[in-house]
């Protein structure tokens, strides 16, 4: 009996998806619920769970394809026996005889590949058959053909077992450690070896790799791009002694990681002292929607986090009225399913107000983007030490600018520098986010 497994609903508004990697092989038993290929979605990439257990039968679309939400991508056959060489359906067939009407002396070549595997390619797909190719990620593939190795070599990394491109690099380095580094002595002349598969790039060749856009990035890149034709964009910076802030994590970090079992961050800080501020400048936490403004009595915060396939924005909600290790907890947890790949649609849809922090990647200056329909981000940046005068002292401090790009629409450039300013005081004295001044 078998059992179609479908796109599963991807979140409001998303209607289709691109299957970006099949996690199961035909022929391979799957658990109830366990996971047999990778959705890229617009915003998040999502895993599609087997609805029984069996054995998958049918990869019905390959690596690449947009599919609907609702749409059968495979069948599973709760009667199978692992193992069980799959069927091909009547359209493969179809276009295998089309393709090559013989059937013999044809090696299968990488999808996505217009071009004969490498040697090495090629002869861990004659031991492994063009299933296990399929399996691949296409960066992977890429870092196959590219380094000369053979996948069924390395054992992989990620998850269930599965190759990741560092696996291959690395591999790749182990290879060139082992190979020989000097020549034997000097011998008489012998005849020329023959020749041997290309190992490296000539010295000197110019080349070019094409890759298509994920949807998440061409879904950040049309966001940002709506953003800045929609949006009368203008940012105002300032500057920020992080000295009070680094003595409190200095003096109460212990403290704070025992009891509350997270350490103690900047971004709490940061937030704290944005809700702050948003009190005393409403507008800043406002959107634009038709000819109204919509004002928020709270601070919903969309904090940019970095993933592999580009950048994720979730969201803390309610954050000014969360404690410090409220607010801690809920960035490290994001932070870490955002590498996982195991955000939800839902996490990330609403907020208020953006912190970017660009710091952690050493940046010192930026001009953010808002996030429509949002109409400010706080970019914070990296702390070095700078020469400053105080009490008539030139003295060294752990400075950290600030920039704050905002929607000038509906945020006035006296607004926008009174919010920079109550988020200074308010870092630079912190006893001020206790008394709400």
């Amino acid at each position: 009996m078998a059992t179609d497994v479908e796109v599963p609903a991807l979140g409001e508004s998303i209607t289709e998806g691109t299957l970006a990697n099949w996690l199961k092989k035909p022929g391979e038993a799957v658990a109830a619920d366990e996971p047999i290929a990778e959705l890229e979605t617009d915003k998040v990439s999502v895993e599609v769970p087997s609805p029984v257990a069996g054995v998958l039968t049918e990869q019905l679309v390959k690596a690449g394809d947009t599919v609907a939400v609702g749409a059968v991508i495979a069948r599973i056959d709760q009667n199978a026996t692992a193992g069980t060489a799959p069927q091909p359906s009547p359209a493969q067939t179809a276009a295998a005889a089309t393709t090559n009407p013989s059937g013999a002396g044809e090696t299968p070549l990488l999808r996505g590949d217009e071009h004969a595997p490498e040697p090495a390619m090629a002869d861990a797909e004659a031991s492994t058959g063009d299933d296990h190719v399929t399996t691949l990620s296409p960066a992977v593939r890429r870092a196959v053909l590219e380094y000369h190795v053979d996948p069924t070599s390395i054992k992989g990394t990620g998850k269930d077992g599965r190759l990741t491109k560092d696996d291959v690099i690395a591999a790749a380095q182990a290879q060139k450690v082992e190979a020989p580094l000097a020549k034997a002595p000097s011998a008489p002349a012998q005849a020329a070896p023959a020749p041997q598969a290309k190992t490296s790039p000539v010295s000197g060749e110019r080349r070019e790799e094409r890759v298509k856009m994920t949807r998440l990035r061409q879904t950040v890149a049309r966001r940002l791009k709506e953003a800045q034709n929609t949006a009368a964009m203008l940012t105002t910076f300032n500057d920020v002694d992080m000295s009070a802030v680094i003595d409190a994590r200095s003096r109460y970090k212990d403290l704070f990681e025992k009891k509350h079992g997270i350490r103690l961050g900047f971004m709490g800080f940061f937030v704290k002292a944005c809700a702050l501020a948003a009190k005393d400048v409403p507008s800043v936490n406002a959107s634009i929607e038709g000819d109204e403004i919509v004002y928020h009595d709270y601070l919903d915060v969309s904090v940019a986090v970095s993933a592999p396939k580009g950048l994720v924005v979730p969201v803390v909600r309610d954050a000014d009225s969360m404690s410090f290790a409220d607010i801690e907890k809920a960035i490290a947890e994001y932070g870490r399913r955002a590498k996982d790949g195991t955000l939800t649609v839902d996490e990330m849809q609403g907020g208020t107000f953006t912190i970017s922090n660009g710091g952690v990647f050493g940046s010192l200056l930026s001009t953010p983007i808002i996030n429509p329909p949002q109409s400010a981000v706080l970019g914070m940046h990296r702390i070095e030490e700078r020469p400053v005068v105080k009490d008539g002292q030139i003295v060294a401090r752990p400075m950290m600018y600030l920039a704050l790009s905002y929607d000038h629409r509906l945020i006035d450039g006296r607004e926008a520098v009174t919010f920079l300013v109550r988020v200074k005081e308010a870092i630079e004295d912190p006893t001020r986010l206790l008394i709400d001044l």
